[in-house]
Order: structure tokens, then C-alpha cells, then sequence
């Protein structure tokens, strides 16, 4: 069963209690790989347990999809960090 993608936080705690936030642009982004993620564990769970070979195509084409899609948001984040704009949590 997939779970539900966790909603943008306005605002977390660090471990000394005090409020971070992060950059709308950047949660977005860690959205798609997160999301990516999951279709790719999808396909690969899909696949494992189907039944016929039209499953088989929809499961790669799926698996292709997020293997592609990931690694496009891998890349923008790595233009993010080169230019500094990445938010990283503390």
C-alpha cells in the first residue's frame, strides 16, 4: 500500500527546539524524488507480482519513468547547490 506524500511543512524544530523552515522551490523538488522513489518501488513490486505481459509493459514503462524523472531532479538539485539556493534542513 502507498502512503500519502507528507504535506510542505511551514515550519520545523531542530533538535535545540528552534524553528527552520525550507524554501518552497526546495521541498518541491524533494517531492519529485521522493515521488520518483515510489514509482520505481511500485514497478518493481508491480512486476513481481504480475500476472501477464501487459502488466510487464505498464510496470517499465513506470520503472523507466522514475528512474528518468529522478535523475532529472538529481540534476537540478545539483545546479541548486552549485548556485547555493539549496535549503538544506539543519
Amino acid at each position: 500500500m502507498l502512503t500519502a506524500l507528507p504535506d510542505r511543512p511551514a515550519a520545523s524544530h531542530n533538535p535545540f527546539g528552534e524553528l527552520e523552515s525550507v524554501k518552497p522551490c526546495d521541498h518541491h523538488l524533494r517531492q519529485v524524488i521522493l515521488l520518483a522513489e515510489r514509482m520505481i518501488k511500485l514497478a518493481h513490486d508491480g512486476d513481481d507480482d504480475r500476472e501477464d505481459t501487459g502488466c510487464g509493459i505498464l510496470y517499465g514503462m513506470l520503472r523507466d519513468s522514475g528512474y528518468k524523472i529522478k535523475q532529472l531532479a538529481e540534476a537540478e538539485k545539483r545546479n541548486h547547490i552549485a548556485k547555493g539556493w539549496w535549503d538544506e534542513p539543519r
